[in-house]
């Protein structure tokens, strides 16, 4: 039975990692980062609440097509707000599949250096639209975001430490999937 799995996460949580990882030992699965979709519309960053709102669409549609086909969906995404969460928890009722909706605990200094690393790279290129001048601020704001997201959504997962441990974090995330199966059942 085909998934709709959310990596959500503070930018330098490890969702990217987690999600390749997932769809290495899952053939067919679909990761679907909606940055990059977004990265793919010409002129975005002239129109970045537009681009953003398009890209969410078509990443909506992107997944409704794999689920149907029966492969799993993976969303690595830092969501600090509810709406897209949950277009994604409807987008699975409506395919009849299980959303297995998690979000990465990682310590914020962990994060924070692992986007600082990053920017200027390229790697984050459809991440972040303008310059940040303050990374620490950027986290921290996106895990208070997270955090009032998990309020409002109390059945989310949360993998702890998934940066401490790269092996004990998937294997929490394959406990996860493996509960929304059965809970679907």
């Amino acid at each position: 039975m085909a998934r709709l799995i959310l990596l959500n996460g503070v930018p330098g949580a490890g969702k990217s990692t987690l999600a390749r990882r997932y769809a290495g030992e899952h053939p067919l699965t679909l990761v679907l980062d909606v940055d990059l979709v977004r990265a793919l519309l010409g002129a975005w960053q002239d129109h970045p609440a537009d681009a953003g709102r398009l890209a969410r669409r078509i990443a909506l549609a992107m997944s409704a097509v794999a689920l149907e086909q029966g492969h799993d969906v993976v969303v690595p995404q830092y969501l600090g707000r509810l709406p897209f969460v949950e277009q994604l928890a409807e987008l699975a009722g409506e395919a009849g599949v299980p959303f297995v909706e998690t979000v990465l605990r990682t310590p914020l200094p962990v994060a924070v250096a692992r986007f600082t690393e990053r920017a200027g790279t390229g790697r984050d290129a459809a991440e972040v639209a303008a310059p940040v001048d303050d990374p620490a601020a950027l986290v921290a704001e996106a895990d208070a975001a997270i955090r009032a997201v998990v309020a409002a959504r109390p059945a989310t997962v949360v993998l702890e430490d998934v940066d401490a441990d790269p092996e004990v974090g998937y294997r929490q995330l394959l406990t996860a999937v493996a509960a929304a199966r059965t809970s679907a059942a």
